[in-house]
């Protein structure tokens, strides 16, 4: 089974606000993916930053995740789950954000668990298999 991380996870690692690494060394043996829409939402802040250290930061770190884990495309096969799954919770008034949808469906087609912080919108999508990730949350001081 693989694990996909969300890019919640990824976010709040960058802010210091998630133990990543230490996540990541407590779920060996499970491959660790991200999605090609999660990569596109950290390229997004990239893009977002002013000219300058920032940028250069952000995308020494965004481009060091995207090495670091394989990246699952969004292909013909995960667009049909995709479609099926919108519609389902469509239907059930129970939708959920585009890109949560697209990555909820990546998901679901390779039958590998989510690793998010935004638990609330995902547990809307019937069969998504959530990982527990509050022990990895840094708490203030």
């Amino acid at each position: 089974m693989g694990l996909i991380l969300d890019t919640s996870v990824l976010v709040a690692e960058e802010r210091g606000r998630f133990r990543l690494w230490d996540f990541c060394e407590a779920q060996f043996p499970e491959a660790l993916f991200i999605t090609a829409l999660t990569a596109s939402e950290l390229l997004h802040g990239v893009e977002r930053a002013m000219p300058g250290p920032v940028r250069d930061r952000r995308r020494q770190q965004v481009e060091g995740v995207i090495a670091d884990f394989q990246v699952l495309d969004f292909d013909l096969d995960v667009a049909r789950r995709h479609a099926a799954v919108w519609a389902h919770l469509t239907v059930a008034g129970t939708p959920i954000g585009p890109h949560d949808l697209l990555i909820a469906a990546t998901a679901l087609y390779h039958g590998f668990a989510l690793a998010t912080l935004n638990a609330s919108e995902f547990r809307r999508v019937p069969g998504l298999v959530l990982t527990e990730v509050q022990a990895f949350l840094v708490t203030p001081a």
